[in-house]
């Protein structure tokens, strides 16, 4: 069984397509869910979405670039809750979509930061509270692009080959004191970000290639990508550490 009851499971990005999806699914598998993200607005729709089913939620506001503000939120969440059990770090944005020549600084210095620094932030003060409690389970979102590449995106591409890294050290330094920590690396998910993207005609016309380079016929949906993270944070994965789970409908078997 992959439940979470009584655990306390953070989510960042948590008002998007993989962090709203997995909101829900944490939830109803009977976890508090503390969500994180800087679109307010979003937390308040979420909330709104899973207390009228029951659910068990808490939002709190927070850029995960801002170290502060992540250690902020962890220590609001032990101080209020006592233990932290579980996060799954999911905020990320797209890339720049422009080859490597032609990226700005300042453009590769903001992807780097959300999806990568990020995630070193919240990992370090997700860690630093489960070695306060005696253990826990991280998961990160980082991509089929973490491990292959494509063209005009190498700022996204070097981003999530670095979460792949931060995943595998994290797990050897702390797997001798109870925490696990996975990635999951999604294809192409039908995000409010993708659908967006389908229909701009710079690339609209890319995504028939992008369904074929999927085995499985199709692009996956938001519920299958947080079905594979609540399987990683729960006891049913208790042997598995530092691994990487495609969760891509075949695009890294091609």
């Amino acid at each position: 069984m992959s439940d979470l009851k009584q655990r306390n499971i953070i989510v960042t990005g948590a008002s998007g397509g993989i962090g709203r999806a997995s909101v829900v699914a944490f939830a109803h598998a009977g976890a508090r869910v503390i969500m994180l993200d800087r679109d307010i607005a979003g937390l308040n729709d979420v909330v709104e979405q899973v207390s009228a089913s029951g659910g068990a939620i808490h939002a709190i506001p927070c850029d995960v670039t801002d170290e502060a503000a992540v250690a902020a939120a962890v220590d609001e969440i032990t101080g209020r809750f006592g233990v932290l059990h579980g996060a799954f770090n999911n905020a990320g944005i797209e890339q720049s979509h422009l080859p490597l020549h032609e990226i700005s600084a300042d453009a590769w210095e903001r992807i780097i930061k959300v999806d990568l620094t990020g995630v070193f932030f919240c990992m370090k003060h997700q860690i630093r509270a489960m070695l306060a409690s005696g253990g826990g389970s991280i998961v990160n979102t980082a991509s089929a692009l973490g491990a292959v590449a494509i063209a005009a995106a190498s700022d996204y591409i070097a981003a999530k080959h670095g979460v792949l890294g931060l995943t595998k050290a994290a797990a050897v330094d702390y797997g001798p004191n109870n925490i696990r920590v996975n990635a999951i690396l999604p294809g192409i998910i039908e995000t409010p970000m993708i659908l967006r993207l389908s229909q701009e005609a710079n690339f609209a016309n890319q995504f028939q290639a992008l369904r074929e380079r999927h085995p499985i016929g199709r692009f996956g949906k938001p519920e299958e990508v947080a079905a594979a993270a609540q399987w990683l944070l729960s006891d049913a994965a208790s042997f598995i550490t530092g691994t990487s789970m495609s969760v891509d409908g075949g695009y890294l078997a091609i």
